[in-house]
């Protein structure tokens, strides 16, 4: 009798313990989309996000959610409807230990392999390793994935990565879905159906195996690339002479590592500034773009900036870009042509994930809620600021894939060819007006 006692009191313990602990998963729930909902009101209503049917959905289902991890599963999921790159959680007071909320995403790892669009087909754009080894080559279409039309694969794919992860923007989801978002557990195999460049269908098959799918942003870079001391800024001399900076990522160091690439270059009668990979980061902004200044000059055009620095560039320069560029990439390469120092082209509008962030405590005190509340350089854009919109380069030019058969980045091309007849009428920015004049 007292071990049925003590079995029952058992049962009853746990039952309370759980229903106590499904009442605050609701309290969580409740708590959070009623604060996102007045914190984020703008940009919910500029996104046209329908919060208040979100809301009532995920408050339904937190009353069902069974643990820890099935709780901050679905706060991820929530928060993916936001439309928010920078929306996350972080570790509260009481965040419990050991959750495991995508537990299937364990041995996820990369294709070896990234595409692209031109119009409404999809190419390789490059690939290494297992993909290399299957026969797959830049410049290929990519027609069919799994019997599924290439297209139609993208927009179950990105559909797939939207349940779980929050995309400011149509073109910021596409770059991750073709990109870093090419992923599967380890051994999985993908039934392509590709066209080579005489139009010849073939049948292909990509394998998962361990690739590290974190895209450098151009297809290919100018031979005899370099790369700074630090590695977040690769540099060349492009034949016909010109300056080409990459800059990956937007750490402190980023503008000294400028400085080095610059020292490296000499004056070149134009300059390329690739921004494509960017991750973001923080730094001075102001002073990198004081390095395309001429020393002891300065410019105004929206905002006024003076020369910084011990090397200074006053030449031509276009800025390149696309879907893949975030957050402090955005306002870094939109200063740019906002502020009028540069010509813009890209394959897409940036990222559109530039805000200003607040925390949510939950009343739990499992998690904070880390939203944004406000688009980031409001001048940008007529006013409409980068968030949810992007910086709109003044040229979309989509890779070729008759130059990535060559091994050729159509950005790159292009921007030689604007730096060999500039257009000076689009650029506020004049050199001839700052006395500049190239080696």
């Amino acid at each position: 009798m007292r071990k049925f006692s003590f079995l029952v009191l058992c049962i009853l313990t746990c039952t309370v313990l759980a229903t106590a602990q499904k009442k605050l998963y609701v309290k969580d729930m409740k708590f959070v989309t009623k604060e996102i909902g007045k914190k984020c009101k703008g940009l919910i209503k500029e996104k046209k996000i329908p919060w208040k049917r979100i809301s009532r959905e995920f408050n339904k289902k937190a009353a069902q959610s069974k643990s820890h991890s099935e709780h901050l599963r679905l706060l991820i999921r929530l928060l993916a409807r936001l439309q928010d790159g920078h929306a996350r959680l972080q570790p509260g007071e009481n965040e419990p230990k050991n959750l495991d909320p995508f537990p299937e995403f364990r041995d996820y790892t990369g294709a070896a392999i990234f595409l692209c669009r031109n119009g409404k087909k999809l190419f390789i754009k490059t690939a290494w390793g297992e993909a290399k080894s299957a026969g797959l080559k830049p410049g290929m279409e990519v027609v069919a994935v799994n019997g599924e039309k290439a297209m139609d694969w993208l927009g179950s794919r990105l559909a797939w990565h939207r349940d779980t992860m929050s995309f400011s923007t149509q073109q910021h989801g596409e770059f991750f879905a073709l990109q870093r978002g090419l992923s599967a557990p380890k051994g999985t195999r993908w039934k392509l159906l590709v066209k080579d460049e005489s139009g010849r269908k073939r049948k292909k098959t990509l394998t998962f195996a361990r690739a590290k799918q974190v895209p450098d942003g151009p297809a290919f870079f100018p031979k005899g690339i370099r790369r700074s001391k630090k590695r977040n800024v690769h540099f060349a001399t492009t034949p016909e002479g010109l300056g080409y900076i990459h800059i990956r990522r937007c750490k402190s160091t980023v503008v000294e590592e400028v400085d080095e690439a610059l020292d490296a270059l000499g004056n070149p009668k134009g300059m390329i500034l690739d921004f494509r990979g960017n991750t973001g980061g923080g730094f001075d902004h102001e002073a990198l773009f004081g390095r395309f200044i001429p020393k002891g000059k300065s410019f105004k055009f929206k905002k006024s900036y003076r020369s910084t620095g011990p090397k200074n560039y006053g030449g031509p320069l276009v800025v390149i870009v696309d879907g893949s560029v975030v957050s402090a990439g955005e306002t870094a390469s939109g200063m740019f042509k906002e502020d009028g120092r540069a010509y813009m082209i890209g394959e897409s509008p940036t990222a559109g994930m530039s805000s200003s962030k607040v925390l949510i405590d939950l009343p739990s005190k499992f998690f904070k809620v880390r939203v944004s509340v406000y688009s980031n350089k409001k001048r940008f854009n007529d006013g409409k600021g980068i968030e949810g919109i992007g910086v709109p380069p003044q040229e979309i030019i989509p890779l070729q894939p008759q130059d990535l058969v060559k091994g050729i980045d159509t950005l790159i091309s292009r921007a030689i060819t604007l730096l060999e007849d500039f257009p000076q009428e689009e650029v506020p920015y004049d050199p001839k007006k700052f006395g500049w004049q190239s080696d």
